[in-house]
């Protein structure tokens, strides 16, 4: 059975507020971004830490993944490996604090080219943090989105590790970037699922994926917009085609959390509920039956 969750800063109501809107909406859990704010993984810790615990406890929700995405180029720089490989191990450390056994991050493009350089950088993070994972009973979890969902699966299974790496499927991503099939982009990445993002999206035009999330990362080409490539919708509003979308995960056994991410728009707790509400009705056998109200 899937569980719906929220990404706590969707709601742009502080931790308390997100938290205790996320309980409002009966989900089961929350993900949080362990690089910024309260929830930052040098605060989070202590005092601060036992009160996050008893702030979940209370509003019965627990972690379904936590966010170790620092931002930037991922790790496809390699001089800055020891910090953020560094940085990723301690997010490992605090998600099994939390007893959640998922770390979401963006990794950076992958090439297609099996000998493009940045390949065997990211492959030399990805298998670092990856073991470092596994050996603490994790996964880190690579955010769909910049490549097709073909050279994702490639790229993990060319690791050849026993475990500790994975996918967080984003179908929005691949549809508003990659133009992927997404039905077919379960089917290939099915092995390595172990969290989703609920997200919709559209493609405006066809995208270099080096640019765009080049200027995600803050180095914006002159004269590129993102916003003239990519646009993320409302659940049910863009290309994510959900019924056959959710049919897909579980024909394929996934039974972890879809979890409600919502970038953009000016009334989100709106949103959020109303992608709650989406997700419910469609995915209604195969999803467990809401919290009951606080």
């Amino acid at each position: 059975m899937f569980k719906l969750g929220v990404m706590v800063e969707s709601f742009r109501a502080g931790l308390r507020g997100g938290l205790e809107a996320a309980a409002v909406l009966g989900v089961h859990g929350i993900q949080f971004y362990a690089t910024g704010g309260d929830t930052h993984v040098d605060r989070l810790r202590g005092p601060a830490l036992a009160e996050f615990k008893a702030m979940l406890r209370d509003l019965r929700l627990e972690v379904a993944a936590v966010c170790g995405d620092f931002g930037g180029h991922g790790f496809a720089i390699e001089t800055d490996h020891a910090v953020r490989i560094a940085n990723t191990k301690r997010v490992v450390e605090l998600a099994m604090k939390l007893e959640c056994a998922v770390v979401t991050t963006h990794i950076g493009v992958i090439p297609v080219a099996l000998d493009h350089p940045r390949r065997a950088v990211l492959a030399k993070a990805c298998a670092e943090v990856g073991r470092y994972a596994h050996a603490h009973g994790a996964t880190l979890a690579i955010e769909t989105g910049p490549e097709p969902a073909a050279v994702l699966g490639a790229f993990i299974a060319d690791l050849g590790l026993p475990g500790g790496l994975g996918v967080n499927f984003d179908p929005a991503n691949l549809a508003m970037v990659c133009r992927d099939d997404i039905c077919a982009a379960v089917r290939t990445l099915a092995p390595y699922i172990v969290h989703t993002h609920a997200k919709d999206g559209i493609n405006l035009q066809p995208v270099d994926a080096e640019k765009l999330y080049g200027a995600f990362a803050g180095v914006r080409e002159p004269g590129h917009d993102p916003d003239a490539y990519i646009r993320e919708t409302p659940l049910g509003k863009g290309a994510v085609p959900f019924p056959a979308y959710l049919s897909a995960l579980n024909a394929a056994g996934y039974q972890g959390y879809l979890t409600v991410e919502r970038e953009c728009g000016d009334r989100p707790h709106d949103d959020i509920a109303a992608a709650v509400t989406f997700l419910r009705a469609t995915c209604r056998p195969f999803c467990s039956p809401p919290q009951e109200p606080l």
